[in-house]
């Protein structure tokens, strides 16, 4: 009996004009924003507070990037880290450091001290280019001696205002918001590196698709971050097959790029997408800020809106939508990611927008999209959708992990494509344990309808996803058991409404010890990044195990959601 899953049964829910399978051409990543420079040289690549940046403009500053690295001793394969929220600067700095052969390391601005030398130390990476705000804890973590960095190129905020609001962005208002900095001897300004980019020789380097561009850092069920490898390959495959799945023009798009270009799926939907196809970007530094993220849809009027679930939501229960102040009709496209798309919210985006919001899925390991739901054919409730083009899926045995299951039937989601990643950076075990044979094992469980559709189950990870975020319970675990007062601790994902998940904390503290639970609270913000701490702590006096001494978590979330079900 042939295999439901080699029959492909999704392509036949594939909308009008969508390819099974899409080649893959041998160029790097830059190959997208030349052509666009190219073709249409004064179109607005970047709009940021009202400044625009024109392709020919991002073209040469991305080149002055290159030359500049290449003029400091920067060498092909070296890694460089970017550490900063959507600016004008990442854009700029992410395709300069491709050029020169660079790979590129995007570095979450939430992250701890703690996390930051982590990520650091693994990559090796000598180049940081930081966003003033962050310039501090850097200076912090590199004085510790623990990492490779040595060359330190410092931005602000403001450097890509409008003449206006630069004006208005007083000196005392950058030193109240912690963006005024004063430059350490030997690290350098961003414009004044640029200069000297622009003085210097292009680099000659040659750079291929089988080129490493990325090492994007995902958690890990061991705590510790792991920099998925990708290849320029890579990324273009997943961004030419995203191509296929959305209707658009060369050159006439608009991007409402909200979504953090340090997160994968950001990065690809909204940075490499638009200017693979000489969109528009319109960027959001902080997308909790509502009233720029709105009013700049109201003005600039983009069609594309890759986005996760939080986001839409708070859009919806935004009064100002309701109360017609902001014209958001102008979406179009819209694919979620990162977490599940709940029916209302869905419902309730395309009602206000007029446009399609589908649910997709996707891996840091996969570089990022493998399943979308169609934007034009049929949506299936709680489906993460149907493979995308080059994409091919199995759902096997979780006891053996290579026998194939009926259709309606949960196991392990396995997945080749082109854009599955190379490896983790220097960890061997676990790489092996990712990839065998060719298939990357998601370690999610899930199962195939008869159409062709995907739905996630379950969790064989114990992963956390709150608010478009991954969280590893391991590594909250850990923090937390160095507290003073934990004697055990367990930690995992209950239902929020809000952010899908929320951590949530169990404790046992070591006997008469008088800690509380906001101090746990305020300690943990402290050792976290902002979106990882446990929202909730229970303190208990024992935890609940198997016979081999295991705690028995699922029990523990089930007991929360009983409780809240009867508190309601």
């Amino acid at each position: 009996m042939s295999s439901p899953y080699a029959e492909k049964p999704w392509i036949k829910q594939y909308d009008e004009g969508v390819p099974a399978t899409i080649d893959v051409p041998d160029y790097p990543l830059s190959h997208f924003l030349e052509e666009a420079a190219r073709n249409y040289p004064e179109h607005a690549a970047l709009i940021f507070k009202g400044r625009r940046i024109s392709y020919r403009q991002l073209n040469e500053l991305t080149d002055a990037v290159a030359a500049g690295l290449a003029a400091n001793g920067f060498k092909k394969g070296d890694r460089a880290v970017i550490y900063m929220p959507n600016l004008p600067q990442f854009a700029i700095i992410y395709f300069g450091i491709l050029k020169v052969g660079g790979i590129v390391i995007a570095t979450n601005p939430l992250y701890t001290e703690r996390e930051l030398e982590h990520q650091l130390a693994d990559c090796g990476a000598e180049t940081v280019f930081v966003m003033s705000l962050y310039y501090k804890q850097l200076k912090a973590v590199q004085r510790k001696g623990h990492t490779k960095v040595k060359r330190v190129i410092v931005t602000g905020v403001k450097e890509y205002f409008p003449p206006h609001l630069n004006l208005l962005f007083t000196l005392l208002k950058e030193k109240k918001e912690g963006h005024a900095y004063t430059l350490e001897p030997g690290d350098l300004g961003f414009q004044d590196f640029l200069a000297m980019g622009a003085r210097a020789p292009k680099p000659n380097v040659t750079v291929t698709g089988d080129d490493i561009a990325l090492l994007q850092y995902t958690g890990g069920t061991t705590g510790l971050a792991k920099g998925a490898i990708g290849l320029h390959r890579n990324l273009v495959a997943n961004t030419l097959a995203l191509q296929t799945w959305i209707d658009w023009e060369y050159g006439k798009e608009g991007f409402l790029a909200a979504i953090p270009y340090f997160h994968v799926y950001g990065m690809v939907t909204a940075l490499i997408f638009a200017v693979s196809i000489a969109g528009t970007q319109i960027i959001i530094v902080n997308p909790r800020d509502q009233k720029d993220l709105l009013s700049s849809i109201n003005k600039y009027q983009p069609a594309i809106f890759p986005g996760v679930p939080a986001l839409y939501n708070a859009i919806n229960n935004n009064p100002d939508i309701a109360a017609g102040k902001y014209n958001i009709r102008s979406i179009r496209a819209c694919i979620s990611g990162s977490a599940p798309l709940l029916v209302e919210t869905k419902r309730k985006f395309e009602e206000l927008t007029g446009g399609t919001l589908v649910e997709g899925f996707g891996m840091t390991e996969t570089f990022v999209a493998t399943h979308a739901n169609p934007i034009k054919g049929e949506n299936r409730e709680g489906a993460i959708g149907i493979p995308i083009p080059n994409v091919e899926c199995r759902i096997v045995n979780l006891e053996d992990g290579v026998t194939d299951l009926p259709v309606g039937e949960s196991g392990e989601l396995i997945i080749k494509s082109p854009t599955v990643m190379q490896g983790y950076w220097q960890m061997p075990t676990e790489t092996a344990n990712a990839l065998r044979d060719g298939w990357l094992y998601s370690g999610d469980i899930a199962k195939m309808d008869e159409k062709g559709y995907f739905y996630i189950t379950d969790r064989k990870k114990d992963m956390i996803i709150a608010g478009g975020y991954n969280i590893y319970p391991r590594e909250v675990e850990e923090v937390l058991m160095m507290h003073p007062a934990v004697l055990e601790v367990t930690v995992a994902g209950v239902k929020d409404p809000h952010r899908g998940e929320s951590v949530k904390a169990w404790i046992v503290k070591k006997p008469g010890d008088p800690t509380t639970v906001e101090d746990i609270i305020n300690w943990s913000k402290e050792h976290l990044a902002k979106y990882k701490y446990p929202r909730m702590i229970e303190f208990r006096d024992e935890l609940p195990k198997t016979t081999v001494g295991k705690v028995l978590k699922r029990e523990l979330v089930k007991e929360h959601e009983e409780k809240k079900k009867q508190a309601a």
